[in-house]
């Protein structure tokens, strides 16, 4: 019985010794649960875009004249004004977005005209524009740094507007490229869907100018855009846009373009 009895008790102690082990592996808590797979940081937002909020979605315009440009869907390749993953650059963003085409060597010149006798000085960019006759009239210029409008026609969203301000993307080596991505980020204040075409490309004293037409459903705008370094940290934007609702007033589109100056 001696013999029994000490077999029982080893048995039962190596069950003790069993459960203290299950026990100590076992993890006490949520604490203690293997962590799943790390996810990457988000990418940096790219220099012509927007960039996201805490909660994925992009920001609003500030502006809305013209009407802004809904949140793009995700597509499989990279989205106009979302962020790109490390690497990528804005050209590369340009490049694929089917929204703007490559300006190729068939886009004729910009045609030179007068210089403007009235201009709007704007000291931060260290531009001149054009200031245009009535029915043009200043505006209230924020975010921007001047600003001048067209009247609104009744029943129409947008209107046409002349604004300066610093450059508001990545400036690139080359003034035709800031150009570029400049003028893509015009369609930022352009209505949902729109598509550039290009009309005409300039190389200009210290910058680029673009001369465009936007379309957007069965509507379109002239545009352009200027990019000059008027001396100051950063070189200057001037965008102007027409809606075919006042094409009365596109040979002004031109005029802009065509005028803008560094401050004397």
């Amino acid at each position: 019985m001696r013999v029994v009895y000490r077999g029982l008790a080893v048995a039962a102690a190596v069950v003790a010794v069993a459960v203290t082990m299950v026990v100590v592996v076992l993890p006490s808590g949520p604490d203690e649960v293997a962590a799943g797979p790390v996810t990457a940081p988000p990418a940096a937002p790219s220099s012509s875009g927007p960039a996201p909020s805490p909660t994925g979605s992009a920001t609003s315009p500030t502006v809305g004249e013209p009407a802004p440009a809904a949140k793009a869907s995700a597509t499989a390749g990279p989205t106009p004004g979302a962020s790109l993953a490390p690497g990528y650059t804005a050209m590369e963003a340009l490049y694929a977005d089917p929204r703007v085409p490559k300006l190729t060597a068939k886009v004729k010149g910009v045609k030179e005209r007068a210089s403007a006798r009235r201009v709007v000085r704007d000291r931060r960019t260290g531009l001149a524009v054009p200031r245009l006759g009535r029915p043009w009239k200043a505006h209230n210029a924020a975010p921007f740094t001047t600003k001048q409008v067209l009247p609104r026609k009744r029943g129409t969203s947008t209107r046409g507007i002349v604004v300066t301000c610093p450059l508001p993307i990545m400036k690139q080596e080359s003034p035709r490229d800031t150009a570029l991505l400049a003028a893509r980020w015009t369609l930022n204040h352009h209505p949902e869907g729109s598509r550039i075409t290009w009309l005409a490309t300039q190389r200009v004293k210290r910058g680029w100018t673009l001369i465009y037409q936007v379309t957007y459903g069965k509507r379109s705008s002239r545009a352009a855009v200027v990019v000059m370094d008027g001396g100051m940290s950063k070189p200057g934007l001037t965008f102007v846009t027409v809606p075919d609702t006042q094409r009365e007033h596109w040979p002004e589109v031109g005029r802009v373009a065509t005028g803008v100056r560094v401050l004397g």
